[in-house]
């Protein structure tokens, strides 16, 4: 059962040696995968991939060319995987679902605080011996309206949080979740009351056909004016056009986000004394209300072990001939067939 992980970043090299009991055979590389380096899975069984990287069906085909059998992602997100290509070829995939909803939870926490107390600009100013603070006025958290769209294991634990600071809580999901109406003061309500009513208002989806572009022109322009806006779940959720629009008229007054919708080659990498030939983030990033963090939510000690360990249990279930409890598809093959050859 050779190994290679695709995107590797130098933070995750410890925890994943660490985590790779069985002294499996692996290869690390830098390079994301795609079309042009899928071809580097040859003679491996497991790749193992992160969010930047492209695994749909013209890359899927090309792993099942030189006889891929899983992937493994190193992450909760998929929709950088075409799932029904992966049947269709026989390419077993799992992820790690809940590595830590704290991590992303509390960065989503730090991005409001931050934005709301204006942290960033009164630490550039003192730097410059400017102690004045006619500009750093913020609001008190406690007793605001917070909108949670998406309430699974991360926005669930961002709420239960909030409900701590005695905000009022006002939730948007497909999936009700009695847990936080009875005990941290949940309400559920539609995903327009959540725009209209919300002063902050935090996204927690997945990126699917129903979520890609959810926050748009015609639910911002609902929002209460200066509302903050927070996006740690994925960048295509957002409509960033619609978002820097409503941010240059006022009507945005805060927009707080660790994913982009085009951060795929762009974010992970150095781009210091670089051009950017993205005139979208270019014009974000000149706005002093918004504050970008390059997806690192989900790096804390805690969460990179237990992304690792998730990753090497799901690898060690298809050395074994056993299902994962990860899979993202329930696999058309008899695994106990299967256990003499995938130790290899």
């Amino acid at each position: 059962m050779r190994i290679l992980f695709y995107s590797i970043k130098d933070f995750e090299h410890p925890y994943l040696l660490e985590a790779n009991k069985k002294n499996f055979p692996v290869k690390m590389t830098e390079s994301a995968l795609g079309t042009e380096t899928a071809s580097f899975a040859e003679g491996f069984t497991v790749v193992s991939i992160f969010t930047g990287d492209d695994a749909s069906a013209p890359v899927i085909k090309k792993l099942k060319e030189v006889n891929v059998k899983y992937i493994a992602i190193r992450a909760a997100g998929y929709d950088n995987v075409d799932l029904q290509a992966a049947k269709e070829n026989a390419i077993q995939v799992a992820n790690a679902p809940a590595y830590s909803p704290y991590s992303i939870a509390e960065h989503a926490l730090a991005l409001l605080f931050a934005m709301n107390r204006k942290l960033i600009l009164a630490n550039d100013q003192v730097h410059h011996q400017n102690f004045k603070m006619n500009n750093l006025i913020g609001y008190d958290l406690h007793g605001k309206t917070v909108g949670i769209i998406g309430t699974g294991n991360i926005g669930g634990t961002l709420l239960k949080i909030l409900n701590g600071f005695n905000c009022k809580l006002l939730a948007y999901d497909i999936r009700r979740n009695d847990d936080l109406v009875t005990n941290y003061n949940a309400n559920y309500v539609s995903l327009e009351q959540l725009c209209r009513e919300s002063d902050i208002i935090s996204i927690h989806t997945p990126l699917n056909e129903q979520t890609k572009y959810l926050i748009n022109k015609n639910l911002i322009s609902i929002m209460k004016k200066g509302v903050m806006l927070i996006n740690t779940g994925r960048g295509a959720c957002v409509n960033t056009t619609d978002v820097l629009h409503y941010l240059e008229s006022g009507h945005i007054g805060y927009f707080g986000a660790d994913v982009y919708e085009k951060e795929r080659g762009l974010f992970f990498h150095d781009w210091t004394g670089k051009a950017l030939n993205d005139d979208l983030l270019k014009r974000l990033l000149m706005l002093p209300n918004v504050l970008i963090t390059p997806h690192q939510a989900f790096a804390t000690k805690e969460a990179l072990g237990n992304i690792a360990e998730t990753t090497f249990y799901n690898i060690e279930c298809w050395a074994a001939g056993r299902c994962s409890d990860n899979e993202l598809y329930k696999p058309a093959i008899n695994y106990s067939s299967l256990s003499a050859t995938n130790n290899l």
